[in-house]
Protein backbone atom coordinates (compact mmCIF):
# COMPACT_ATOMS: atom_id res chain seq x y z
CA UNK A 1 0.00 0.00 0.00
CA UNK A 2 1.35 3.41 -0.85
CA UNK A 3 0.72 6.21 0.65
CA UNK A 4 -0.49 9.49 -0.46
CA UNK A 5 2.84 10.90 1.55
CA UNK A 6 4.80 8.60 -0.81
CA UNK A 7 3.10 9.67 -4.02
CA UNK A 8 3.83 13.23 -3.36
CA UNK A 9 7.07 12.82 -2.47
CA UNK A 10 7.38 11.04 -5.68
CA UNK A 11 5.99 13.39 -7.56
CA UNK A 12 8.40 16.35 -6.23
CA UNK A 13 11.37 14.37 -7.28
CA UNK A 14 10.49 15.62 -11.17
CA UNK A 15 11.68 18.91 -10.21
CA UNK A 16 15.70 19.86 -9.89
CA UNK A 17 15.10 21.30 -6.28
CA UNK A 18 13.39 18.70 -4.49
CA UNK A 19 15.82 15.86 -6.18
CA UNK A 20 18.47 18.17 -4.59
CA UNK A 21 16.93 18.42 -1.00
CA UNK A 22 15.95 14.61 -0.60
CA UNK A 23 18.86 13.67 -2.32
CA UNK A 24 16.65 11.32 -4.08
CA UNK A 25 15.67 10.30 -8.03
CA UNK A 26 13.27 8.00 -9.70
CA UNK A 27 13.93 5.09 -12.57
CA UNK A 28 10.47 4.06 -14.32
CA UNK A 29 10.34 0.55 -16.35
CA UNK A 30 11.73 -2.94 -16.00
CA UNK A 31 14.92 -2.20 -17.87
CA UNK A 32 15.81 0.86 -16.34
CA UNK A 33 15.22 -0.53 -12.92
CA UNK A 34 16.79 -3.55 -12.93
CA UNK A 35 20.14 -1.93 -14.25
CA UNK A 36 19.96 0.27 -11.19
CA UNK A 37 19.24 -2.34 -8.92
CA UNK A 38 22.40 -4.27 -10.52
CA UNK A 39 24.76 -1.43 -10.07
CA UNK A 40 26.12 -0.06 -6.88
CA UNK A 41 23.52 2.88 -6.87
CA UNK A 42 21.52 2.45 -3.40
CA UNK A 43 17.49 2.06 -3.71
CA UNK A 44 15.89 4.01 -1.48
CA UNK A 45 12.14 2.13 -2.12
CA UNK A 46 10.82 -0.35 -5.25
CA UNK A 47 7.20 0.34 -6.24
CA UNK A 48 6.06 -2.11 -8.39
CA UNK A 49 3.07 -4.16 -9.95
CA UNK A 50 4.58 -7.38 -10.23
CA UNK A 51 7.22 -8.99 -8.19
CA UNK A 52 9.99 -9.71 -10.39
CA UNK A 53 12.76 -7.91 -9.25
CA UNK A 54 15.28 -8.65 -6.94
CA UNK A 55 16.03 -6.31 -4.17
CA UNK A 56 15.54 -6.09 -0.42
CA UNK A 57 11.82 -7.42 0.64
CA UNK A 58 11.37 -4.13 3.15
CA UNK A 59 12.49 -2.05 0.39
CA UNK A 60 9.46 -3.33 -1.85
CA UNK A 61 6.29 -2.04 -2.04
CA UNK A 62 3.38 -3.96 -3.93
CA UNK A 63 0.94 -1.35 -5.97
CA UNK A 64 -1.98 -1.01 -8.12
CA UNK A 65 -1.64 -0.15 -12.06
CA UNK A 66 -3.76 3.03 -10.45
CA UNK A 67 -1.34 3.67 -8.08
CA UNK A 68 1.47 3.45 -10.52
CA UNK A 69 -0.39 5.74 -13.08
CA UNK A 70 -0.90 8.14 -9.99
CA UNK A 71 3.11 8.39 -8.80
CA UNK A 72 4.64 7.75 -12.49
CA UNK A 73 5.97 10.75 -14.85
CA UNK A 74 5.22 8.44 -18.18
CA UNK A 75 2.32 8.76 -20.15
CA UNK A 76 1.94 4.90 -20.36
CA UNK A 77 4.00 3.48 -17.20
CA UNK A 78 5.68 -0.37 -16.93
CA UNK A 79 5.43 -2.47 -14.07
CA UNK A 80 7.53 -0.28 -12.09
CA UNK A 81 9.02 2.96 -10.41
CA UNK A 82 12.03 2.61 -8.28
CA UNK A 83 13.44 5.53 -6.02
CA UNK A 84 17.09 5.50 -5.49
CA UNK A 85 19.84 7.81 -3.56
CA UNK A 86 21.68 10.32 -5.68
CA UNK A 87 25.47 9.38 -5.11
CA UNK A 88 28.11 11.15 -4.47
CA UNK A 89 30.25 12.83 -6.97
CA UNK A 90 33.32 10.54 -8.56
CA UNK A 91 36.77 11.87 -9.45
CA UNK A 92 37.19 12.29 -13.10
CA UNK A 93 39.54 9.77 -14.39
CA UNK A 94 41.82 11.87 -16.50
CA UNK A 95 42.55 9.65 -19.43
CA UNK A 96 41.21 8.57 -23.16
CA UNK A 97 38.43 10.17 -24.35
CA UNK A 98 35.98 12.71 -22.10
CA UNK A 99 33.09 14.14 -23.70
CA UNK A 100 31.92 17.80 -22.29
CA UNK A 101 29.01 19.41 -22.96
CA UNK A 102 28.07 23.44 -22.69
CA UNK A 103 24.53 24.17 -22.15
CA UNK A 104 22.95 21.45 -23.69
CA UNK A 105 19.42 21.73 -22.42
CA UNK A 106 17.14 19.01 -23.65
CA UNK A 107 16.70 15.65 -21.53
CA UNK A 108 16.77 13.59 -24.38
CA UNK A 109 19.73 14.86 -26.51
CA UNK A 110 21.58 14.30 -22.53
CA UNK A 111 20.55 11.27 -22.20
CA UNK A 112 21.14 9.97 -25.61
CA UNK A 113 24.81 11.50 -25.27
CA UNK A 114 25.45 9.56 -22.23
CA UNK A 115 23.90 6.01 -24.21
CA UNK A 116 26.48 6.72 -27.05
CA UNK A 117 29.12 7.62 -24.11
CA UNK A 118 28.19 4.29 -22.76
CA UNK A 119 28.76 2.21 -26.25
CA UNK A 120 31.50 3.74 -26.97
CA UNK A 121 33.27 3.14 -23.60
CA UNK A 122 33.74 6.72 -22.61
CA UNK A 123 33.40 6.89 -18.77
CA UNK A 124 33.71 10.74 -17.83
CA UNK A 125 31.06 12.90 -19.57
CA UNK A 126 31.50 16.67 -18.09
CA UNK A 127 29.23 19.61 -17.91
CA UNK A 128 28.74 22.89 -17.77
CA UNK A 129 26.10 23.67 -14.52
CA UNK A 130 23.33 25.00 -16.79
CA UNK A 131 23.55 21.63 -18.68
CA UNK A 132 20.20 19.78 -18.09
CA UNK A 133 20.37 17.75 -14.88
CA UNK A 134 20.96 14.15 -15.51
CA UNK A 135 18.78 12.80 -12.64
CA UNK A 136 15.84 14.68 -14.31
CA UNK A 137 13.24 11.81 -15.11
CA UNK A 138 13.10 12.24 -18.52
CA UNK A 139 17.34 12.27 -18.63
CA UNK A 140 17.06 9.12 -16.79
CA UNK A 141 15.14 6.98 -19.05
CA UNK A 142 16.50 8.07 -22.15
CA UNK A 143 19.72 6.72 -21.08
CA UNK A 144 18.40 3.24 -20.60
CA UNK A 145 20.55 2.26 -17.65
CA UNK A 146 23.59 3.37 -19.01
CA UNK A 147 23.27 6.07 -16.51
CA UNK A 148 25.01 3.80 -14.15
CA UNK A 149 27.98 3.43 -16.41
CA UNK A 150 28.78 6.71 -16.99
CA UNK A 151 30.25 9.05 -14.77
CA UNK A 152 28.25 12.65 -14.72
CA UNK A 153 30.20 15.36 -13.71
CA UNK A 154 28.44 19.07 -13.20
CA UNK A 155 31.26 21.46 -13.07
CA UNK A 156 32.86 24.76 -14.40
CA UNK A 157 33.42 24.10 -18.16
CA UNK A 158 35.77 27.17 -18.52
CA UNK A 159 37.70 26.39 -15.35
CA UNK A 160 38.36 23.13 -16.14
CA UNK A 161 39.48 23.00 -19.41
CA UNK A 162 41.86 25.34 -18.82
CA UNK A 163 43.43 22.69 -16.44
CA UNK A 164 43.70 20.25 -19.40
CA UNK A 165 47.19 20.37 -20.92
CA UNK A 166 45.18 17.79 -24.04
CA UNK A 167 44.00 18.38 -27.22
CA UNK A 168 40.75 19.96 -27.14
CA UNK A 169 38.30 19.16 -29.49
CA UNK A 170 35.37 22.00 -30.11
CA UNK A 171 32.38 20.76 -32.63
CA UNK A 172 31.71 24.22 -35.07
CA UNK A 173 30.38 24.84 -38.74
CA UNK A 174 33.72 26.17 -39.90
CA UNK A 175 36.14 23.66 -38.60
CA UNK A 176 38.79 20.80 -39.45
CA UNK A 177 36.74 18.01 -41.73
CA UNK A 178 36.55 15.32 -38.89
CA UNK A 179 36.72 12.34 -41.66
CA UNK A 180 40.71 13.82 -42.87
CA UNK A 181 41.64 14.92 -39.72
CA UNK A 182 43.92 12.96 -37.23
CA UNK A 183 41.76 12.02 -34.55
CA UNK A 184 43.77 10.61 -31.17
CA UNK A 185 42.55 8.08 -28.71
CA UNK A 186 42.92 10.83 -25.73
CA UNK A 187 41.39 14.38 -25.42
CA UNK A 188 38.23 16.33 -24.05
CA UNK A 189 35.43 16.83 -26.88
CA UNK A 190 33.38 19.63 -26.77
CA UNK A 191 29.18 19.85 -27.64
CA UNK A 192 27.49 23.11 -27.76
CA UNK A 193 23.45 24.44 -27.10
CA UNK A 194 21.01 22.95 -29.33
CA UNK A 195 20.77 26.36 -30.63
CA UNK A 196 23.48 28.78 -29.94
CA UNK A 197 26.25 25.89 -30.08
CA UNK A 198 29.51 26.30 -28.32
CA UNK A 199 29.59 29.38 -25.95
CA UNK A 200 31.90 32.30 -26.98
CA UNK A 201 34.03 31.92 -23.27
CA UNK A 202 34.75 28.69 -24.26
CA UNK A 203 36.11 29.58 -27.63
CA UNK A 204 39.76 30.33 -26.69
CA UNK A 205 39.91 27.00 -24.29
CA UNK A 206 39.49 24.80 -27.68
CA UNK A 207 42.73 24.15 -29.86
CA UNK A 208 41.07 21.86 -32.57
CA UNK A 209 37.56 22.75 -34.43
CA UNK A 210 36.01 19.99 -36.06
CA UNK A 211 33.19 19.83 -38.48
CA UNK A 212 30.78 17.54 -40.12
CA UNK A 213 31.05 18.07 -43.36
CA UNK A 214 27.88 18.73 -45.37
CA UNK A 215 27.45 16.91 -48.45
CA UNK A 216 23.72 18.01 -49.44
CA UNK A 217 23.86 21.25 -51.57
CA UNK A 218 20.86 23.33 -49.75
CA UNK A 219 22.48 26.15 -47.58
CA UNK A 220 19.11 26.35 -45.71
CA UNK A 221 19.64 22.64 -44.39
CA UNK A 222 19.29 23.17 -40.38
CA UNK A 223 22.53 21.82 -39.00
CA UNK A 224 22.59 18.14 -37.07
CA UNK A 225 20.83 18.03 -33.67
CA UNK A 226 23.84 18.07 -30.72
CA UNK A 227 22.77 14.25 -30.10
CA UNK A 228 23.14 12.74 -33.88
CA UNK A 229 26.80 14.99 -34.01
CA UNK A 230 28.05 13.63 -30.55
CA UNK A 231 27.16 9.98 -32.59
CA UNK A 232 28.80 10.39 -35.72
CA UNK A 233 31.77 12.50 -33.74
CA UNK A 234 32.26 9.59 -31.31
CA UNK A 235 31.91 7.08 -34.18
CA UNK A 236 34.63 8.60 -36.21
CA UNK A 237 37.21 8.93 -32.97
CA UNK A 238 36.86 5.30 -32.37
CA UNK A 239 36.40 3.94 -35.85
CA UNK A 240 40.31 5.78 -36.01
CA UNK A 241 41.61 3.48 -33.13
CA UNK A 242 40.82 0.35 -34.74
CA UNK A 243 42.76 1.53 -38.05
CA UNK A 244 46.34 2.25 -36.73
Amino acid sequence: MVTKHQIKLIKSLSQKKYRQQYGLFIAEGIKGVKEFLNSDFELENLYTTDSIFEAPKDLIVEISETELKKMSSLRNPNVALAVFKIPEVKKIKEKGLIVALDDVRDPGNLGTIIRLCDWYGITDLVCSLNTVDCHNPKVVQATMGSLTRVNVTYLNLEAYLETKEVNIFGTFMNGENIYTSNLPQSGVIVFGNEANGISEDLFSKINRQITIPQFGANPSTESLNVANAAAIVLSEFRRRSIEK
